[in-house]
Formats: C-alpha cells, sequence, structure tokens
C-alpha cells in the first residue's frame, strides 16, 4: 500500500524546488530509475525536463508556483496550481497528474488553461 502523505510530500517538493529554480535537486530528490513525459510537447527523461525549467525561468524570471489543491491515490498524486508567469497578470491554472513508484516521481501528465481576463461566473479557477 503506497505511503499517500509521503507521496504528496515528495510530489510538492518536487514541483516547488524545480520551479523555484533548482531543477537538478528536484530531479536528485525525486525522480525514479526514468521519467516519461505525457505532455505532447515535452520530452521524456531529467535533461528535457531541466531544460524545460530553466527556459521557463529564463522567460519568466518572476515566475512563481502556487499549488492551491493536493490528493493522492495509489501511486498517483494530483496538484491543482496557479503558474503566475509575471506579477500582475492572470497565469495559467495547471493540473498535473504524477505516477510515483518506491516515492520517486516516473510519469507526469498536465493540463493547461491561460487563466482569462473575465469570467462567466464569480467562482474563480482555485
Amino acid at each position: 500500500m503506497p505511503d499517500l502523505e509521503n507521496n504528496k510530500s515528495v510530489v510538492v517538493d518536487y514541483y516547488t524546488t524545480a520551479f523555484a529554480g533548482d531543477p537538478e535537486k528536484a530531479i536528485t530528490d525525486h525522480f525514479g530509475d526514468r521519467y516519461t513525459q505525457h505532455n505532447p510537447d515535452a520530452q521524456d527523461g531529467p535533461d528535457a525536463f531541466i531544460g524545460f525549467v530553466k527556459w521557463l525561468r529564463g522567460e519568466y524570471p518572476n515566475l512563481e508556483l502556487q499549488i492551491k489543491r493536493v490528493i493522492a491515490e495509489g501511486d498517483f498524486v494530483v496538484t491543482h496550481s496557479h503558474l503566475i508567469l509575471e506579477p500582475g497578470r492572470p497565469g495559467r491554472a495547471l493540473a498535473d497528474f504524477f505516477r510515483l513508484e518506491n516515492g520517486k516521481v516516473v510519469e507526469h501528465w498536465d493540463v493547461i488553461q491561460d487563466i482569462p481576463a473575465e469570467s462567466a461566473n464569480d467562482n474563480g479557477m482555485f
């Protein structure tokens, strides 16, 4: 039986460490023996992940990732996050799905949505 709280902690530390600017530490601490990526714009493996994070932080040096929710079931952890690319701008809503093996991240899926300036309701995205 997976340790759900540990899996949640692993994913939160992995994701926040990477997007705070240290993807190498995130990988060293939390990647398994492989990393399978399901985003069609991203390649598999740790080097691709490091390259993506460094590119994104280069484009948006003040970016901030705010994880709003974390849900775990079995070997899966799901995060619902607000990615603020530039202060004062709406940013993006992220739903990330991670699969872990033995407490290490081995697989990733995501859904990304720009936050619109206007909404048909007052509920917010988070």
